[in-house]
């Protein structure tokens, strides 16, 4: 069965060198690092984005492709409204079709604890006037026709959107090209130069980058990145298994999840599916020292993660991963291109038999792809979008737990926004750093 469509194999697109100096310097080619840059271009400032691998090869092509409003942390909530506006302007101005349709997404309820969480999520969801709205369980068949068990009832929001991730981020980074933005893969950053307490320039295996402003947006690897600095940042990586089947009829033009599969239309006729919230996170030396702060995650979903005693050599948190190199040295980033881990085969049976438990009459399931990913997850559910206070210069954009995705346009515009010392016009204080070390009690974000 055919793999994921991008690796270390690929052709580098964006070959270099780097420039010489950048007045920003942005570590990471998935969604948050591309629509960052695209936004600081409007402000006529040069932007150097140096990508390790491949643009958009990890996380940020490897989502679901749902860009949701429904379920979201009220906090989150305003920057994913903006970012729903900034999808539909950046897919016309990039020219290509990205796949980008209003077909909504819905959740599927099988009992009445899930539909009063639900009851509570319409709460914040009527505050922004959205057009959420929840479904017994006679409307909630009659908006997926052809399921073969009744459930509950169901959320639904209408104006959400999907997109085709692998096709999405390329195209934007495309976009930035043309806008002036200086691309380069298969370059990675191993370390920032620092003078005096603040950035002044970024080492790269290709050589220094003279800047005074650093955005990390590096994925499951930003914790390693930073902890090389001397920053601690509770952030783990845990994998989720995807496939794409082969075109099929239409059950439903939507994204929709149930509690152990989760699937979307795609553009090519087929559908993208998962199972629903199940992820795998390995056991390392980041998820010993962090553990006491993903208590409340494991207490309030005990089943939704599974272990593994020790991640594959060369991942972010193995045990085998050097924890200190030097400017002049390999770094782990280098040796590791692309992280690419292998679909597990027990997820992708669960996804062909509950899909196919869910629609009988389709038949045979043909997986034309699949593969896994490492999202990149906080202890309470929400991403880190901050200064660091001990690195003047250093902005750091992390974390997005499986929301990067849909959240991404939003999130680059506020970025870019801070690093120019511009208002950011949203409230992010509960994006701060600072709250896993300043005595605050974690408190969870939706896992919806």
């Amino acid at each position: 069965m055919p793999t994921f469509p991008f690796s270390e194999a690929d052709p580098i697109q964006y070959p270099g060198p780097p420039p010489k100096s950048a007045d920003v310097v942005i570590v990471g080619g998935g969604i948050i690092g591309v629509t960052t840059a695209l936004f600081l271009t409007r402000g006529n400032i040069s932007v150097t984005l140096v990508e390790k691998g491949r643009i958009a090869a990890e996380q940020s092509s490897r989502n679901w492709g749902w860009i949701r409003k429904q379920g979201r942390d009220a906090d989150e909530l305003p920057i994913v409204i903006e970012a729903s506006r900034h999808w539909r302007q950046l897919a016309e101005e990039c020219g290509e079709d990205i796949g980008l349709n209003q077909t909504g997404v819905t959740y599927l309820a099988n009992s009445d604890r899930e539909m009063a969480g639900y009851e509570e999520f319409m709460k914040v969801a009527a505050v922004h006037e959205i057009d959420t709205r929840l479904l017994d369980a006679q409307e909630t068949a009659g908006l997926i026709k052809g399921m073969s068990r009744s459930f509950k009832g169901a959320m639904t929001t209408p104006s959400d959107m999907r997109a085709e991730p692998w096709v999405a981020v390329p195209a934007l980074a495309r976009l930035a090209a043309r806008k002036g933005v200086k691309i380069v893969e298969n370059c990675a950053a191993r370390t920032l130069e620092i003078s005096a307490g603040r950035v002044s320039g970024v080492w790269t295996e290709a050589g220094h980058i003279e800047t005074s402003s650093v955005l990390l947006a590096g994925g499951a690897w930003s914790s390693l990145f930073l902890r090389r600095h001397g920053v601690s940042i509770p952030q783990l990586s845990v994998r989720s298994t995807a496939a794409a089947t082969e075109p099929m009829p239409e059950i439903h033009a939507g994204a929709a999840a149930a509690e152990h599969i989760a699937f979307r239309r795609r553009q090519d006729g087929g559908y993208t599916l998962a199972p629903g919230g199940s992820h795998l996170l390995y056991l390392g030396p980041d998820a010993f020292r962090h553990a006491m702060k993903y208590l409340p995650a494991l207490m309030a979903n005990p089943f939704g993660s599974r272990y593994s005693p020790a991640a594959p050599a060369g991942y972010p948190d193995s045990w085998s991963t050097p924890r200190h190199w030097t400017p002049d040295s390999q770094s782990p980033f280098e040796r590791m291109r692309v992280l690419n881990p292998a679909p597990e085969r027990s997820g992708l049976r669960s996804i062909e038999r509950n899909f196919k438990r869910l629609f009988p009459q389709l038949g045979s399931v043909r997986i034309k792809a699949s593969w896994s990913g490492m999202i990149d997850a906080m202890p309470d559910v929400v991403p880190v979008v901050d200064r660091v206070q001990a690195i003047s210069g250093l902005v750091v954009a992390t974390g997005m737990s499986g929301h990067g995705f849909g959240i991404g346009p939003g999130i680059g515009r506020v970025v870019a926004d801070m690093i120019q010392g511009n208002k950011i016009g949203h409230d992010l204080t509960r994006f701060r750093l600072s709250r896993f070390s300043d005595g605050s009690a974690i408190r969870l974000g939706p896992a919806l």
